[in-house]
């Protein structure tokens, strides 16, 4: 039916209607006819309610909410909508979100078999500073690619106490960070003697420098 409202002025209904029934798109002009003329259904005149507030909260959020964050926030406003509703009226008017593109792997596995001893246990809790640091790589995108950063984290404080950043995953971006770390409590003129310092299996961290 869209289609012809929008050809109907340039090549008139019943032609139409004709080059579609040859191309295995068997409508009558009765119909299409008939069909302009029945007052709209409910269901119709739901679907454009819905559809002027899934354009608003998808413009408010500058075009990169999907179906399923859209059908989120219109539940938070009160707004009962199904989630296949939600996708099949944007589907319909062509709306998108944005997929988060896949990050860079940040832990790769370190060769031969870790030695290490596990002094944390999956028990991450500090009754004081320096009793726990815990370390880690994360990533994140600039205009010039990606730019991997390493942190050391005060367990008891929740405090960042070393950090770096690099264009590669070598161990020198996490050592930096310890070293860092260190520093900062050496500075303050606080002791780290019986510090556990914990992290993953990542090749950085298994390293013999580190």
């Amino acid at each position: 039916m869209d289609y012809i409202d929008e050809h109907k002025h340039e090549f008139g209904v019943e032609p139409i209607c004709a080059t579609l029934s040859a191309t295995g798109t068997q409508i009558a002009p009765s119909t299409y006819y008939a069909a302009k003329t029945r007052p709209p259904s409910v269901r119709s005149l739901r679907d454009e309610q819905v559809l002027v507030e899934i354009r608003r909260v998808h413009e408010a959020n500058y075009g990169v909410y999907g179906a399923r964050k859209v059908h989120a926030q219109l539940r938070r406003e009160g707004l009962q909508v199904a989630r296949c509703t939600v996708e099949r009226l944007m589907r319909a008017a062509g709306l998108r979100g944005i997929s988060r593109a896949k990050g860079p792997r940040t832990t790769v596995p370190g060769r031969g078999p870790d030695e290490r001893q596990d002094l944390v246990q999956r028990d991450f809790t500090a009754a004081a500073p320096n009793q726990l640091w815990v370390a880690d790589i994360t990533y994140c995108r600039t205009f010039s690619g990606w730019v991997y950063a390493a942190f050391i984290i005060d367990v008891f404080s929740r405090r960042v106490l070393g950090w770096q950043l690099s264009k590669s995953l070598r161990t020198d971006l996490a050592l930096d960070a310890l070293e860092m770390a260190f520093w900062t409590r050496q500075r303050a003129g606080q002791d780290v003697a019986g510090l556990r310092h914990h992290s993953d299996k990542g090749v950085q961290y298994v390293a013999v420098r580190y």
